[in-house]
């Protein structure tokens, strides 16, 4: 940051400064010119109005503040290993009647300490709450501090305290810990302005946490003749140890055929006899668990490829002999609903006989061709 001062404008009577920020621990050069001068001597002093530098001769015996160039028109001093002490306003005064003065303001950046991360309980255990605190120390201005749960920022609660010029900066992060935070990295990043990259640490967080088991199995549909394979897969910290195999409440029956390989048990050539409940059991220092896997071993022979054709047909049959009863429920209906609704021929033909003779003869003839006797429904 560059700011030139000539506090009247005129024509190189006053001395020209400018403002200097530098980093603890650096060199800063501070210049002080005149565009004119009838041979009269320049003067560096510090915020104590202490003389550095008269001309080319030394004033203040201090082996930091060395000359670096004297003239009429310049004076230009370096100061080396710049502590936040020697912060403040410095003065450039030219020797004329009456003396003419220029002020320069010499800023220095306190670089923060490399955080630190406390709080972390090696290991912690679920459901415990824990208070991570971030604190880093020296900066000036105060330091940002950030914390980031592996790669995702969240958000800690921030408090600094001035110590002398500088400040200690402290961010605190509180959470419940439960399974999922075992693994995970817990970052605190440090933002200044005095860093071209912030400064960061890391702690990943150990949680222990009791088992739980589940049982994979490789056979979906398990025949007589071949072989299973059931794990036990167990998630807890520690590790679960040992598992436990055993069947229907006791111990595997069949120590040949039941073969037992760390998590894993092997049933070979399977039989009906294998079937029941198969049940593994692991513990750690914080608690038990187990799982069960129900095995029915299937005859192969009702699972051959045509078993699903047999389905398919008595689904069929069901579906025909359902539609039959229907259509014979409907026409039972329908006849008793029609009934005595008919004439036959021989009631025909007395109707229309004109004396009860002929209707007689007419009946008789009609007996005749009995066999020719219709009935006809209306």
């Amino acid at each position: 940051q560059t700011l030139f001062h000539n506090p009247t404008g005129g024509q190189g009577q006053f001395p020209i400064t400018q403002n200097v920020t530098v980093v603890e621990g650096a060199t800063a050069n501070m210049t002080c010119r005149v565009d004119y001068n009838d041979n009269t001597s320049l003067q560096w002093s510090n915020p104590a109005q202490q003389t550095l530098f008269f001309g080319d001769k030394k004033a203040l015996r201090d082996h930091r503040i060395e000359l670096v160039r004297a003239s009429w028109q310049e004076l230009t001093i370096r100061i080396g290993d710049v502590s936040l002490s020697d912060e403040g306003q410095y003065t450039c005064s030219l020797f004329t009647m009456p003396v003419k003065t220029t002020k320069a303001f010499l800023t220095v950046l306190g670089v923060p300490g490399r955080p630190e991360i406390t709080g972390f309980t090696k290991p912690a255990m679920e459901g415990d709450i824990i208070t991570l605190t971030c604190t880093t120390t020296g900066s000036k201005p105060a330091a940002n501090i950030r914390w980031f749960r592996n790669d995702k920022e969240v958000q800690g609660t921030t408090k600094m305290n001035a110590t002398g010029k500088s400040f200690t900066v402290r961010s605190s992060l509180q959470f419940h810990v439960d399974r999922r935070d075992d693994g995970v990295a817990y970052t605190c990043s440090v933002e200044h302005v005095s860093l071209p990259n912030p400064y960061m640490t890391t702690e990943v967080l150990e949680v222990h946490y009791a088992p739980h088991l589940e049982i994979s199995h490789s056979l979906n549909i398990p025949q007589e003749g071949q072989y299973l394979k059931l794990e036990c897969v167990s998630r807890g910290n520690p590790i679960p140890e040992p598992v436990l195999w055993s069947k229907d409440g006791g111990e595997l029956p069949d120590i040949e055929r039941m073969i037992v390989e760390g998590r894993e048990l092997t049933i070979t050539t399977l039989n009906k006899t294998d079937n029941g409940t198969y049940r593994c059991e692991a513990s750690n220092h914080l608690g038990t668990s187990s799982a069960e896997y129900i095995l029915f071993v299937y005859d192969p022979n009702a699972l051959g490829q045509h078993g699903p054709d047999h389905a398919l047909i008595g689904g069929v049959v069901a579906v025909v002999v359902f539609i039959t009863l229907c259509l014979i429920i409907v026409l039972g209906r329908y006849l008793a609903r029609h009934k005595g609704t008919y004439l036959t021929h021989e009631a025909k033909g007395a109707e229309d006989a004109p004396d009860a003779d002929t209707a007689i003869i007419n009946a008789e003839g009609n007996h005749v061709h009995a066999e020719e006797k219709k009935e006809y429904f209306i």
